[in-house]
């Protein structure tokens, strides 16, 4: 089809799609990238590109709400593992990484808990898996936890016990595991860390850290909250598999390999967007407030009609509101979105509490169901249908509170708790490339 955007510059860089009308713009080499929808697009880009410079790109391409959460994901399905590619990388590193075999993808999708741990450092390191002290002998007060990563002269000591499956068998074995900024090692004696009874897994220096997306079906794990660590350029072979016993644990586990990895460059990925806006000659911008921009024209325009820039900020920030027909053609052809896509969707979109969607039930075809996510738990309410006095309400309290329709219904939850666990802030998100 035409070209339906042209971009000359993002971060610098010049990238432009691969449409013959704009092959003449300089692009040092090709990437396809995929949606969640499956929808893909090829694009030129410079081969000095970082994931955060093509997220941009993409987020300018389809209108969304820069909200910093778009992420770029590196996906192995011939191994079922994936990862964050961290905001730094250049995606040519990635890409020469993979086989001409190998069915490689990246993808394009939000990721809410990417830099969630700088926020709420407590919440990702639970106190008996985490333990703190400073070259002074002193205990580091937990409140400095993610301090403690970013200082080279200390690290917090994580331990606990992970299943790993061993090299060449199908068994697994449960082991007391210790990581250190030295590496990652397990214990063949016990909960013991003394060096002698301390043997070397991996270190992170040519190693990334994967999630393992469905490790009991593909790896015959004993749990589903399985990871990896695999060395760059390596295959399957090289990989080590690691299994927790609970999300909390695998999160954990993945959120300090990835600071003993990068330390302070994470930081400064979490800092750079907001010193961007803070160094902006624009007016100043909280987080949570936006400047409308128009991008339909040849050129951006700042959207200075408060009447405009509402049903802009209606028709993107609000998406969730079709979201219930939307979900139900991204299965296959005539199949709803029910619970375990629900589970899968909200869990790759990041497991922090308020991340939301809206679905048909299952069980019962006239009602709906809100999908919560609260302590790296999915929870499930079901939205009951109202007939009173000849008109519909939605509630999800059993009447005591109705609502005219479900716009009206999570726009209130989104400020009052209520019932629920927590307040609705992230609706899942899915764009169409």
């Amino acid at each position: 089809g035409s070209p339906d955007f042209a971009l000359s510059n993002v971060n610098g860089k010049s990238l432009s799609l691969l449409v013959p009308e704009l092959s003449a713009l300089p692009a040092d080499i090709v990437i396809k990238v995929y949606s969640e929808d499956q929808s893909s697009r090829a694009v030129e880009v410079p081969s000095d590109i970082t994931a955060r410079d093509v997220c941009q790109l993409f987020v300018l391409k389809n209108h969304c709400i820069d909200d910093h959460s778009w992420t770029l994901f590196e996906h192995l399905s011939h191994l079922g593992i994936e990862r964050t590619i961290e905001d730094h990388e250049l995606v040519m590193d990635v890409l020469s990484g993979w086989g001409m075999d190998s069915d490689s993808r990246l993808y394009f999708r939000k990721n809410y808990a990417k830099y969630e741990f700088f926020r709420k450092p407590l919440d990702f390191f639970p106190e008996h898996m985490v333990s703190i002290s400073s070259n002074a002998n002193g205990m580091v007060d937990p409140s400095q936890l993610i301090e403690t990563f970013l200082n080279s002269s200390t690290c917090p000591e994580i331990h606990g016990h992970l299943h790993a499956k061993e090299q060449g068998r199908k068994s697994w074995k449960k082991f007391f595991f210790v990581l250190r900024r030295s590496g990652l090692y397990f214990s063949n004696k016990g909960t013991s860390k003394e060096p002698r009874h301390l043997q070397f897994i991996a270190d992170f220096s040519d190693s990334d850290v994967y999630t393992a997306l469905s490790a009991k079906k593909v790896h015959g794990a004993p749990t589903d909250f399985g990871f990896c660590v695999k060395v760059r350029a390596s295959s399957g072979r090289e990989l080590r598999l690691l299994c927790a016993d609970d999300e909390q644990a695998r999160t954990c586990w993945i959120t300090a390999m990835r600071l003993l990895k990068y330390g302070m460059q994470l930081y400064q990925n979490f800092l750079q967007p907001h010193q961007k806006q803070k160094t902006s000659p624009m007016r100043s911008i909280s987080e949570n407030s936006l400047v409308a921009m128009d991008f339909s024209g040849q050129k951006s325009r700042v959207i200075d009609n408060p009447s405009e820039a509402l049903f802009v900020a209606v028709e993107e920030g609000l998406s969730w509101r079709v979201s219930v027909e939307t979900f139900e053609m991204w299965d296959e052809p005539n199949q709803k979105l029910y619970f375990c896509e629900a589970q899968r969707l909200i869990t790759q979109q990041g497991l922090i509490d308020g991340v939301f969607l809206l679905r048909d039930s299952q069980s019962n075809p006239k009602t709906f169901v809100l999908s919560l996510c609260h302590q790296l738990k999915i929870k499930h309410f079901q939205i009951l249908p109202i007939d009173e006095d000849a008109e519909l309400f939605y509630s999800l309290d059993d009447g005591h509170t109705k609502f005219s329709d479900l716009i009206q219904l999570v726009e209130f939850y989104q400020l009052n708790r209520g019932v629920l666990p927590c307040k609705l802030k992230h609706h899942c998100a899915r764009v169409a490339l």
